[in-house]
């Protein structure tokens, strides 16, 4: 059954992505944190959060459990429901780099060709890969959710490296290897990729 919204017509703004930069004073873009659960995705998508605060960039952070809560409540995590929950958010964060946005969004996004339909769908320079990367025995041992031993009781299925594939980026914008660094020096990495691509100043 073809659920696609029939006689929709894009309306145009009045206010121009630009226009909403300029007052800005800072580049849109979208911060895709991708990685293994543990991994450290949302620690250090919330500590770049903050620092860009602090030099008053407008931003925003969608995290994955959040958004699960409401806006993709009703998916599950088998591989179909995965790829809808990505296809969402990218949706989402393009309508707040069109509003002249810094979103970061903490997903898992395991497969590459939905990370690919996100970058597909901004325009150049608006979307940063950053993976986290974080050795699998590292995510486990520090399980902050407990599911990773769940995962190997077989409490869950479909959990990302353990039966179900993570597709690790072969060529990250932003490549962060989290094992032997704070936060801190993480968040850093990420504020000095921007300001060298001059999102930032």
């Amino acid at each position: 059954m073809d659920t696609k919204s029939e006689n929709v017509v894009w309306h145009a703004h009045s206010v121009s992505r630009d226009a909403r930069s300029e007052v800005k004073q800072h580049k849109p873009c979208v911060l895709w944190f991708t990685g293994l659960s543990g991994s450290g995705k949302s620690t250090v998508a919330n500590a770049v959060d903050h620092l860009l605060h602090k030099r008053k960039v407008h931003t925003y952070v969608l995290d994955g459990d959040n958004v699960r809560h409401g806006l993709n409540g009703d998916l599950g995590f088998s591989d179909k429901d995965r790829v809808e929950n990505i296809r969402r958010i990218g949706e989402v964060a393009k309508l707040f780099v069109d509003a002249g946005l810094v979103v970061s969004t903490a997903f898992i996004s395991p497969f590459k060709a939905d990370r690919d339909l996100v970058r597909n769908q901004l325009s150049g320079g608006e979307f940063f890969e950053v993976f986290i990367d974080t050795p699998l025995a590292v995510c486990e041992q520090r399980d902050p959710k407990g599911l990773y031993k769940k995962a190997r009781a077989g409490e869950i299925k479909h959990f990302t490296g353990i039966d179900s594939a993570y597709e690790v980026p072969s060529s990250p914008d932003i490549h962060v290897e989290t094992d032997g660094k704070t936060i801190e020096e993480c968040a850093d990495e990420v504020i000095a990729a921007l300001e060298k691509s001059r999102i930032i100043s």
